[in-house]
This record gives structure tokens, sequence and C-alpha cells, in this order.
């Protein structure tokens, strides 16, 4: 499966951007994609997570109420559209896919085998 990710850039606090995670090269529909982030000097960490045939989301506790996980079957991709954008948002954003993961690993990076190339979020006024 080949993944890529689009829409980043930069924009101001309070803001609002949509990535998009196109995928292609399998039947991804038993998948679960997630969006990864990794800030200079920190650690990837998750942002969320949708199971494509489920549509059951995870989000990370510091984006819920501000970020939006969503996937287009006509288009196949996986949105992740994010409002009310702070400077701690600032970060290189990667898409990620598994049929693999299950619940309980959907927030660990290393369930993952399948990554997009990341899309620079920078928010700052």
């Amino acid at each position: 499966v080949q993944l890529q990710a689009s829409g980043g850039g930069l924009v101001q606090p309070g803001g609002s951007l949509r990535l998009s995670c196109a995928i292609s090269g399998d039947t991804f529909r038993s998948y679960v994609v997630g969006w990864f982030r990794q800030a200079p000097g920190k650690e990837r960490e998750f942002v969320a997570g949708i199971r494509w045939n489920s549509r059951h989301t995870a989000y990370e506790d510091s984006v819920k109420g501000r970020f939006t996980i969503s996937r287009d079957n006509a288009k196949n991709t996986v949105d992740l559209q994010m409002n009310s954008l702070k400077p701690e948002d600032t970060a290189v954003y990667y898409c990620a896919a598994d049929r693999g993961v299950i619940t309980s690993t959907i927030r660990d990076s290393r369930a993952y085998d399948h990554w997009g190339q990341g899309t620079l979020v920078t928010v700052s006024s």
C-alpha cells in the first residue's frame, strides 16, 4: 500500500488546515489509518486514527474537539481537519496504515508498517 500526505502549510494561531492522505495499492478496507506528528527535537506522537471499515476513531487528548479524522471512500483518502490550531501543533505530520493494528495499538507508531512522506504544518503569527 502506498500513502501520499498533502495539505500542510503556514497558518496563524486559531486558523484551520485540512490534511489529506491518499491511499492506493492494496485492498485497504481492512486497514487502520493513523496520523502522527513529529516536532523538532521531539519523538513522533499519535494524533488520530480511524478504522476504515467501521469508522471507529481515536484521538490524542490535546487535539480532541479541535481535530477530526474522516475517510472518503470515493477518493480513497483519510483526511484530518484541524481547527483552532495552536503553535504547539507545529510539526511534520505523517499518515500511516496497517491491517494489523488493533484498538490497543492504534496509538503506537510501531504497529504501522506503511508510511507516507510527511507534510509540514507551521502555526505561527
